[in-house]
Protein backbone atom coordinates (compact mmCIF):
# COMPACT_ATOMS: atom_id res chain seq x y z
CA UNK A 1 0.00 0.00 0.00
CA UNK A 2 1.85 2.81 -1.23
CA UNK A 3 1.46 6.68 1.17
CA UNK A 4 1.65 10.22 0.72
CA UNK A 5 2.81 12.54 3.32
CA UNK A 6 -1.18 13.30 3.72
CA UNK A 7 -1.86 9.40 4.61
CA UNK A 8 -3.22 9.26 7.71
CA UNK A 9 -0.50 7.08 10.34
CA UNK A 10 -3.17 4.42 10.83
CA UNK A 11 -3.52 3.69 6.87
CA UNK A 12 0.56 3.72 6.46
CA UNK A 13 0.68 0.43 7.63
CA UNK A 14 2.10 -1.64 10.87
CA UNK A 15 5.57 -0.85 10.57
CA UNK A 16 4.81 2.79 10.48
CA UNK A 17 2.69 3.02 13.31
CA UNK A 18 5.39 1.06 15.26
CA UNK A 19 8.27 2.76 14.55
CA UNK A 20 5.82 6.15 15.34
CA UNK A 21 5.42 4.96 18.78
CA UNK A 22 6.90 5.95 22.00
CA UNK A 23 8.79 3.27 23.99
CA UNK A 24 6.44 3.66 26.90
CA UNK A 25 3.35 2.56 24.85
CA UNK A 26 4.59 -0.97 24.69
CA UNK A 27 3.30 -3.44 27.15
CA UNK A 28 6.85 -4.99 27.48
CA UNK A 29 8.87 -3.79 23.84
CA UNK A 30 8.47 -3.06 20.33
CA UNK A 31 6.93 -6.30 18.30
CA UNK A 32 8.86 -7.88 15.48
CA UNK A 33 7.10 -8.83 12.52
CA UNK A 34 10.24 -9.71 10.10
CA UNK A 35 8.58 -13.44 10.19
CA UNK A 36 5.81 -11.40 8.51
CA UNK A 37 7.71 -10.01 5.60
CA UNK A 38 9.77 -13.21 5.20
CA UNK A 39 7.69 -16.36 5.97
CA UNK A 40 4.32 -14.94 5.30
CA UNK A 41 4.56 -14.02 1.55
CA UNK A 42 5.15 -17.49 0.52
CA UNK A 43 2.02 -19.12 2.66
CA UNK A 44 -0.98 -16.44 2.35
CA UNK A 45 -3.31 -17.67 -0.90
CA UNK A 46 -4.24 -13.82 -1.75
CA UNK A 47 -2.24 -11.52 -3.47
CA UNK A 48 -4.25 -7.92 -3.49
CA UNK A 49 -3.12 -4.68 -5.35
CA UNK A 50 -1.76 -2.17 -3.98
CA UNK A 51 -4.27 0.61 -2.73
CA UNK A 52 -7.26 -2.08 -3.34
CA UNK A 53 -9.95 -1.92 -0.24
CA UNK A 54 -8.90 -6.01 -0.11
CA UNK A 55 -4.72 -4.25 0.91
CA UNK A 56 -6.14 -1.31 2.95
CA UNK A 57 -9.15 -3.50 5.12
CA UNK A 58 -5.89 -5.96 5.45
CA UNK A 59 -3.30 -3.47 6.70
CA UNK A 60 -5.95 -1.67 8.70
CA UNK A 61 -6.85 -4.88 10.68
CA UNK A 62 -2.86 -5.69 11.25
CA UNK A 63 -2.71 -2.54 13.23
CA UNK A 64 -5.45 -2.75 15.12
CA UNK A 65 -4.52 -6.65 15.92
CA UNK A 66 -0.82 -4.88 16.84
CA UNK A 67 -1.75 -2.69 19.26
CA UNK A 68 -4.04 -4.65 20.90
CA UNK A 69 -1.70 -7.16 21.44
CA UNK A 70 1.35 -4.78 22.38
CA UNK A 71 0.08 -1.23 23.41
CA UNK A 72 -0.71 -0.88 27.21
CA UNK A 73 -3.38 2.15 26.66
CA UNK A 74 -6.14 2.08 24.69
CA UNK A 75 -5.41 5.99 24.22
CA UNK A 76 -2.31 5.09 22.29
CA UNK A 77 -4.49 3.22 19.92
CA UNK A 78 -4.46 4.81 16.25
CA UNK A 79 -6.80 2.13 14.50
CA UNK A 80 -9.56 2.97 16.14
CA UNK A 81 -12.34 5.38 18.02
CA UNK A 82 -11.39 4.20 21.05
CA UNK A 83 -14.03 5.80 22.82
CA UNK A 84 -16.47 4.56 20.85
CA UNK A 85 -15.20 1.13 20.14
CA UNK A 86 -16.26 -1.88 20.45
CA UNK A 87 -16.45 -5.71 19.47
CA UNK A 88 -17.76 -8.96 19.84
CA UNK A 89 -17.90 -12.92 18.31
CA UNK A 90 -21.05 -14.90 16.83
CA UNK A 91 -23.01 -12.07 18.28
CA UNK A 92 -22.09 -12.26 22.20
CA UNK A 93 -21.72 -9.55 24.25
CA UNK A 94 -19.78 -6.58 23.43
CA UNK A 95 -16.60 -5.67 24.65
CA UNK A 96 -14.65 -2.40 24.89
CA UNK A 97 -11.52 -1.29 24.26
CA UNK A 98 -10.79 -0.84 27.66
CA UNK A 99 -12.03 -4.54 28.32
CA UNK A 100 -9.30 -5.88 25.56
CA UNK A 101 -7.23 -4.95 27.91
CA UNK A 102 -8.68 -5.69 30.76
CA UNK A 103 -9.53 -9.25 30.12
CA UNK A 104 -6.94 -9.96 26.73
CA UNK A 105 -7.76 -9.98 22.96
CA UNK A 106 -6.91 -13.81 22.80
CA UNK A 107 -9.88 -14.18 25.62
CA UNK A 108 -12.15 -12.02 24.18
CA UNK A 109 -12.04 -13.21 20.50
CA UNK A 110 -11.75 -16.66 21.40
CA UNK A 111 -14.71 -16.65 24.40
CA UNK A 112 -15.86 -19.65 26.28
CA UNK A 113 -15.17 -23.32 24.54
CA UNK A 114 -14.80 -27.04 25.69
CA UNK A 115 -11.14 -26.81 24.89
CA UNK A 116 -10.42 -23.19 26.01
CA UNK A 117 -11.35 -21.19 29.25
CA UNK A 118 -10.80 -17.68 29.12
CA UNK A 119 -11.67 -17.10 32.67
CA UNK A 120 -8.75 -18.96 34.02
CA UNK A 121 -6.05 -16.95 31.92
CA UNK A 122 -4.80 -13.39 32.19
CA UNK A 123 -4.13 -11.35 28.79
CA UNK A 124 -0.43 -12.43 29.54
CA UNK A 125 -0.67 -16.19 29.81
CA UNK A 126 -3.42 -16.42 27.15
CA UNK A 127 -0.77 -14.99 24.55
CA UNK A 128 1.92 -16.91 25.66
CA UNK A 129 -0.65 -20.21 25.27
CA UNK A 130 -0.75 -19.05 21.68
CA UNK A 131 2.91 -17.79 20.79
CA UNK A 132 3.85 -21.19 22.30
CA UNK A 133 1.86 -23.17 19.93
CA UNK A 134 2.70 -21.12 16.79
CA UNK A 135 6.62 -20.52 17.29
CA UNK A 136 6.44 -19.71 13.86
CA UNK A 137 4.27 -17.22 13.78
CA UNK A 138 0.40 -17.02 13.10
CA UNK A 139 -0.76 -14.99 9.85
CA UNK A 140 -3.64 -13.41 9.01
CA UNK A 141 -5.18 -12.46 5.55
CA UNK A 142 -7.78 -10.93 4.03
CA UNK A 143 -9.58 -13.33 1.30
CA UNK A 144 -12.50 -11.31 -0.04
CA UNK A 145 -14.16 -7.93 0.98
CA UNK A 146 -17.70 -7.90 0.14
CA UNK A 147 -18.77 -4.82 0.73
CA UNK A 148 -17.29 -0.74 0.59
CA UNK A 149 -17.33 1.73 3.79
CA UNK A 150 -18.41 2.36 5.74
CA UNK A 151 -19.69 -0.97 6.59
CA UNK A 152 -17.22 -3.31 5.29
CA UNK A 153 -17.68 -6.82 5.15
CA UNK A 154 -15.12 -9.23 4.52
CA UNK A 155 -13.92 -12.63 4.82
CA UNK A 156 -10.23 -14.02 6.33
CA UNK A 157 -7.99 -16.48 6.37
CA UNK A 158 -5.70 -17.01 9.77
CA UNK A 159 -3.37 -19.44 9.88
CA UNK A 160 0.22 -21.12 11.04
CA UNK A 161 2.69 -24.27 11.51
CA UNK A 162 1.69 -26.03 15.10
CA UNK A 163 5.01 -26.48 16.09
CA UNK A 164 5.12 -25.16 19.81
CA UNK A 165 3.04 -27.61 22.49
CA UNK A 166 -0.36 -26.46 23.39
CA UNK A 167 -1.81 -26.43 27.23
CA UNK A 168 0.33 -30.48 27.10
CA UNK A 169 -0.85 -31.14 24.20
CA UNK A 170 2.11 -32.36 21.69
CA UNK A 171 2.20 -30.25 18.12
CA UNK A 172 1.42 -31.85 15.26
CA UNK A 173 3.64 -29.66 12.78
CA UNK A 174 0.50 -29.45 10.80
CA UNK A 175 -0.42 -26.54 9.35
CA UNK A 176 -3.16 -25.30 11.51
CA UNK A 177 -6.32 -23.03 9.34
CA UNK A 178 -9.02 -20.93 10.65
CA UNK A 179 -11.43 -19.30 7.98
CA UNK A 180 -13.60 -16.63 9.56
CA UNK A 181 -16.06 -13.05 8.11
CA UNK A 182 -16.06 -9.66 10.12
CA UNK A 183 -17.98 -6.92 9.71
CA UNK A 184 -16.71 -3.87 10.71
CA UNK A 185 -18.02 -0.21 11.01
CA UNK A 186 -15.55 2.64 10.12
CA UNK A 187 -15.45 6.18 10.45
CA UNK A 188 -15.18 8.78 7.64
CA UNK A 189 -11.35 8.75 8.35
CA UNK A 190 -11.22 4.51 7.97
CA UNK A 191 -11.07 4.23 11.77
CA UNK A 192 -12.35 1.31 13.39
CA UNK A 193 -15.83 2.10 15.67
CA UNK A 194 -17.67 -1.73 15.90
CA UNK A 195 -16.17 -4.70 14.94
CA UNK A 196 -18.57 -8.28 14.28
CA UNK A 197 -16.43 -11.50 13.95
CA UNK A 198 -18.10 -14.77 12.97
CA UNK A 199 -15.59 -18.30 13.27
CA UNK A 200 -15.54 -21.56 14.88
CA UNK A 201 -13.26 -21.48 17.38
CA UNK A 202 -14.04 -24.97 18.79
CA UNK A 203 -13.06 -26.15 14.89
CA UNK A 204 -9.90 -24.46 15.18
CA UNK A 205 -8.72 -25.35 19.26
CA UNK A 206 -10.12 -29.21 17.88
CA UNK A 207 -7.13 -29.68 15.80
CA UNK A 208 -4.55 -28.07 18.46
CA UNK A 209 -5.82 -30.74 20.48
CA UNK A 210 -7.19 -33.62 18.99
CA UNK A 211 -10.60 -33.37 19.34
CA UNK A 212 -9.45 -33.97 23.08
CA UNK A 213 -11.12 -30.89 25.14
CA UNK A 214 -8.45 -29.24 27.19
CA UNK A 215 -7.40 -30.96 30.69
CA UNK A 216 -3.71 -31.16 30.51
CA UNK A 217 -3.53 -27.22 31.35
CA UNK A 218 -6.37 -26.88 33.31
Amino acid sequence: MSTSPATPLWLQGRDAVVAAAAPGDWREEAPDYHLSHTVMPGQRSTRHAPDSLEAIVESIVQVFEMEVSHKKDPKTWVSMVTERFRTNVNGGPWASAQDIVDRGSYNILIGDSIFYSPGGESFESSHHIFHTAFPEGFYWEVLEVLSPPPVVAFKWRHWGSYTGEYKGFRPSGETIEMFGMSVAKVSDDLKLVEVEHYYDPNSFLAQLTGGCPVAHGS
